[in-house]
């Protein structure tokens, strides 16, 4: 389609190498915490809380009723993480009702992070072999989630157009640009399917920034260290006038801002080449 991004510049943007993955030293009374104590909570409450959904899904056909028990649910884990979380700039999410919220993903608690926080119904683009998943997979199907395969280029542009009918139907979606966790705590190169379909819709892109889930459960570390966590929320990157031939400029716009909510408010320090992530996406992909 003439219209759209090519398929290798919707999907390509691999991580840029800011430096090796750190060593973290975790101390022993939190490792003890969370293997008898987080884990078999967070467990319980997932099982828990996931055949509510289930059930909730025999009639619930548009996925609202399993949206709130989503919610509660990452509440809850929250709670058992001993991690409260708060918004800086939650009045500005009262402006857009249908948008492309994009976050960056540091941990596997930023999902939790954005469902108990977010005081709106959204959906999520998930990795298609997700849908396999025994419970998982249901809850997916059911609650009318975005599934998406970015092995495969034509299934993920179909991917990305059933994100497009999603936000044409009212409905905003939730999603990480940098498509996979941080190894490093810092920002990735961001792909350009979060613009894409926010220019497809004709909605607008917010940033969004979490801080301290990296730090809370950093990737391939399995033991929680409980902090205070923060979602800041950007100004509106507006699309009016764009089309998708403006997706790369407006993927680096966001990634900037991103960026620069980042590490304001993060105890990190910018990466030397964290303004090039984009840049150099743009470059190797661009019309």
């Amino acid at each position: 389609m003439n219209e759209s991004l090519s398929q290798e510049r919707i999907l390509n943007g691999a991580p840029q190498g800011v430096a090796p993955p750190p060593v973290h030293q975790i101390p022993a009374h939190l490792r003890y915490l969370t293997k008898f104590v987080f884990i078999p909570l967070m467990a319980l409450v997932t099982a828990g809380f996931g055949c509510v959904s289930l059930i909730c899904g025999l009639w619930d056909q548009r996925g609202r009723k399993q949206h709130l028990v989503a919610r509660t649910w990452a509440a809850v884990m929250l709670r058992c993480a001993l991690s409260p979380v708060s918004i800086v700039g939650e009045e500005k999410l009262k402006h857009y009702p249908v948008a492309v919220y994009a976050s960056n993903h540091l941990s596997y608690m930023d999902t939790p992070v954005l469902f108990a926080k977010l005081p709106f119904q959204f959906r999520i683009l998930a990795k298609q072999g997700l849908w396999k998943l025994p419970f998982v997979g249901w809850y997916l199907r059911r609650s009318g989630q975005v599934p998406i395969d970015s092995g495969n280029s034509r299934s993920a542009v179909a991917g990305l157009l059933r994100g497009v009918a999603a936000l044409k139907a009212g409905m905003p979606l939730v999603l990480f640009p940098e498509g996979s966790r941080s190894p490093h705590g810092h920002m990735q190169a961001a792909h350009s399917g979060c613009a894409f379909m926010a220019l497809r819709a004709g909605v607008p892109l917010v940033p969004l920034a979490l801080i301290g889930t990296y730090e809370l459960l950093p990737i391939h570390v399995y033991s929680l260290r409980p902090r205070p966590l923060k979602i800041i929320v950007g100004d509106a990157i507006p699309t009016d006038g764009l089309t998708t031939k403006d997706a790369d400029a407006l993927t680096a716009r966001l990634y900037a801002e991103i960026s620069k909510m980042y590490y304001q408010y993060s105890d990190l320090a910018p990466a030397e080449d964290s303004s090039s992530a984009v840049e150099s996406n743009s470059a190797t992909h661009g019309a």
